[in-house]
């Protein structure tokens, strides 16, 4: 009599894919490593369409870059200067590998700490900075911190985290909401600075 089957295991997908653009539908590989959870297809579109979908002429930053996915998004819809900052030197790598593969100009990529790279950008040089570090490192204040000080005045913070940030959590450091979703265990937030 045949053994039944472990239950499967649930793992990351092995890739996720570019969902707008010029390089939409280029698939970018997911590593296996803990803390690495790209953000879902459907979180990207609902964030782009909030962003709108043309980005011409917009410096982003993508802190916890990991598979990229954020930052190359905004890099496909017209982005004029994308930095991926990313610790781990494997995955600084593979982004490295993907950027030259796509022929990406305005992709540049960093490897060091998120918030130093953060801290160290020139005041209100950004328009948009992509913050999803990972759930278990506690580094949301630190990242908003160290985030808001680099977007213009105008200009955008796209934070994903476990829970629901309220106002007044965001007004600490002088950011705003302007969208907020949830879907899954994620919860994404669409801020501004406050005036």
């Amino acid at each position: 009599m045949p053994r039944p089957s472990p239950p499967a295991r649930r793992s990351l997908p092995h890739q996720v894919r570019i969902i707008g653009g010029h390089w939409k539908r280029t698939p970018l590989p997911v590593a296996d490593r803990p803390g690495l959870r790209p953000t879902p297809d459907r979180v990207r579109e609902t964030l782009f369409n909030w962003l709108g979908q043309d980005l011409t002429g917009w410096r982003c930053v993508d802190a916890f870059a990991g598979t990229g996915a954020l930052g190359l998004e905004a890099a496909s819809r017209g982005a004029a200067d994308v930095l991926l900052v990313e610790a781990e030197g494997s995955l600084v790598d593979q982004l490295r590998a993907i950027v030259q593969k796509l022929q990406a100009a305005n992709v540049r990529v960093q490897r060091g700490n998120a918030l130093s790279v953060l801290a160290g950008l020139p005041a209100a040089s950004v328009d948009l900075v992509f913050l999803d570090p990972p759930f278990d490192a506690d580094l949301f204040d630190k990242a908003l911190a160290a985030a808001r000080p680099a977007v213009r005045e105008q200009g955008l913070v796209y934070l994903e985290a476990p829970t629901a940030w309220d106002g007044d959590a965001l007004a600490r450091h002088g950011l705003e909401p302007v969208r907020h979703m949830k879907a899954g265990a994620v919860h994404g937030h669409l801020l501004r600075r406050t005036a």
